[in-house]
């Protein structure tokens, strides 16, 4: 309920920000042009239902991820630039060759939209901008990358909030913008000075969109730093935390007793031989330890000798790991990747791919990693959300495996010393917060407009502020990842003692690793060697290992070859 109002009151914001500059224009000047009384509503609901379904089309589903962006620009800027025209020229619309025809015929569409007082007309004119639609906020963000790949109901929810919020304040500036226009008197006249001026507008806005100037504008200003209420988002998402996020650390328990959930639409297994598996194999013969978890993140990673440890020690005894592993990225989705890793961290027991976020809905789960113990009659008896509280686990687990031997009639195990005694467990010292290179979720970028997609050059500035993102030359942002070459940089102070980055390349990629001004030596990483970190495969690279943590400014060169950064995260 929390991040349901939180959601509401971003779409509220959003409205101050530049990030919806071109909305503004086009709901103001379509009320005040004087079509109809209900011209405003129908502009702003088809403008929220563009927003909404362009969403889905554009941001989460693949169907149309073969169309180039701009095609999407020309689309828009091209009928602002034509309605336009129109209010500039009013006679202009029924000279166009065929237009007549087109008016004439049962689609009357556009031929009445523009110039009559057409529904239709009013519906396009908002929809306009739904293929273009970008915004600043980071409540957006975390609704599009977060909570619609778990939860599709949920996510539309929190989706519908956020618009609704937006579409309140659009529809109170276009019911003032139309009050002025009334009181000039100008509404009736088609061709009064004041249309042409909104006409000259509207082909100005479209143009600027064809060529992507308006985008330019919008970076500039918030490169400014006005105009900054994401900060505001940012304060009210850390102090309701909406449990949408990967769990950096964060430990918590639950011992409410529920039946098990079953795996459900599996896209692949491991360590199977390629044998389906399901929960209800082991459920009345063994006591089950369901673990979601993903291979490049470094929380889940920091739990894998645990667990490897657990399933050597007790898989004679009765216990079975199944882990869940659900992607965060799409390069995590390939089986031979997933494979890889579990062969490198030495996890051998099975693990199912769950790439639709199937089992982790069907969970209702929120966080990477969590572990629930199921007994030998099937019921969850035991959740724990983040690391740590190993011993407290690996005793529970001792507890239902005493508690299997007496069901089944066995003798229970003699060997009660934990496993986890031996293992050196990593504590999280950091005040740096995990953060995205991907147009998704870039909302910590300080020299760029966050949520834009494209090839873009940034300069990078002389003093970087905490916990911001910068790039430096040229990069290619996509909705997951930023792709940069020989040239490119990356600049990041941050406060924490590990640092680590998600990366990948095709053919490798040589990055140089900086730390206040000097190559790194003694505080170079696990995968830092001679001040670089050769990039080829798809995973985890461990950057940075201070002797504490405190704070400090890491810069990467990109010395040769393509690489894509997709986060940093910090220990």
């Amino acid at each position: 309920m929390t991040f349901l109002i939180i959601s509401f009151i971003a779409g509220l914001l959003t409205v101050l920000a530049p990030c919806v500059l071109p909305l503004l224009p086009v709901v103001v000047g379509s009320a005040a042009s004087g079509r109809s009384r209900n011209t405003p509503y129908i502009v702003v609901g088809s403008l929220a239902l563009s927003i909404i379904a362009f969403t889905y089309i554009l941001k989460v589903s693949t169907a149309f991820i073969m169309i180039p962006p701009q095609t999407w620009m020309y689309l828009s800027g091209g009928i602002l630039t034509i309605f336009g025209l129109t209010l500039l020229f009013p006679a202009l619309w029924g000279n166009i060759p065929g237009i007549a025809k087109l008016s004439s015929n049962s689609n009357k569409v556009l031929g009445a939209g523009y110039q009559k007082k057409s529904f239709w007309g009013d519906v396009i004119i908002g929809a306009s901008l739904g293929p273009i639609f970008s915004t600043c906020s980071p409540t957006y963000f975390v609704i599009l990358a977060s909570v619609l790949p778990a939860s599709f109901l949920l996510g539309t929810i929190y989706l519908l909030a956020y618009v609704l919020g937006l579409s309140i304040v659009l529809l109170l500036i276009a019911m003032l913008g139309e009050r002025f226009a009334s009181k000039l008197g100008v509404l009736s006249d088609p061709h009064s000075s004041f249309k042409k001026v909104l006409g000259a507008l509207f082909i100005i806005l479209g143009l600027l969109i064809v060529f992507g100037i308006e985008k330019k504008i919008e970076t500039a200003i918030l490169d400014s730093g006005f105009f900054d209420i994401t900060k505001i988002e940012q304060r009210l998402l850390q102090q309701n935390d909406p449990n949408v996020s990967e769990s950096q650390g964060t430990n918590g328990n639950s011992y409410q007793t529920q039946p098990y959930v079953e795996i459900v639409n599996p896209s692949g297994f491991v360590n199977t031989d390629g044998a389906p598996i399901a929960l209800s194999d082991y459920v009345g013969k063994k006591v089950i330890l369901v673990d979601f978890m993903t291979y490049s993140c470094i929380n889940c990673q920091r739990t894998f000798p645990y667990m490897a440890a657990w399933y050597e020690k007790y898989k004679d005894e009765g216990l079975i790991i199944v882990g869940i592993h659900t992607p965060e990225f799409a390069f995590e989705k390939n089986i031979d990747n997933v494979r890889a890793a579990m062969e490198k961290f030495g996890i051998t027991y099975p693990v199912v791919l769950d790439n639709d976020y199937a089992t982790w809905g069907a969970y209702g789960n929120q966080y990477w990693p969590r572990k629930y113990l199921i007994d030998i009659n099937g019921t969850i008896v035991y959740d724990h959300i983040g690391e740590g509280d190993y011993a407290e686990t690996e005793m529970k687990i001792q507890e239902l495996l005493k508690e299997r031997a007496s069901v089944l009639g066995m003798d229970s195990m003699s060997d009660r010393s934990l496993a986890a005694t031996n293992i050196t467990e990593v504590k999280t010292q950091s005040n740096s917060p995990e953060t995205y290179f991907g147009s998704l979720r870039n909302e910590y970028l300080g020299n760029g407009k966050a949520g834009l997609s494209g090839e873009q050059q940034f300069t990078q500035p002389q003093t970087p502020g905490l916990n911001t993102l910068y790039l430096g030359g040229t990069w290619n942002i996509q909705r997951e990842y930023a792709s940069g070459g020989a040239g490119s940089s990356v600049l990041y102070k941050y406060a924490a003692k590990d640092v680590y980055i998600v990366a990948e390349s095709d053919s490798g990629a040589e990055i140089e690793v900086w730390q206040d001004g000097k190559r790194v030596d003694a505080a170079g990483g696990d995968d830092v060697v001679s001040g670089s970190v050769t990039v080829k495969g798809s995973q985890l690279y461990k950057l940075i290992h201070n002797a504490r943590a405190e704070g400090h400014t890491l810069e990467l060169r990109v010395k040769s070859g393509t690489v894509r950064l997709y986060a940093f995260t910090f220990g």
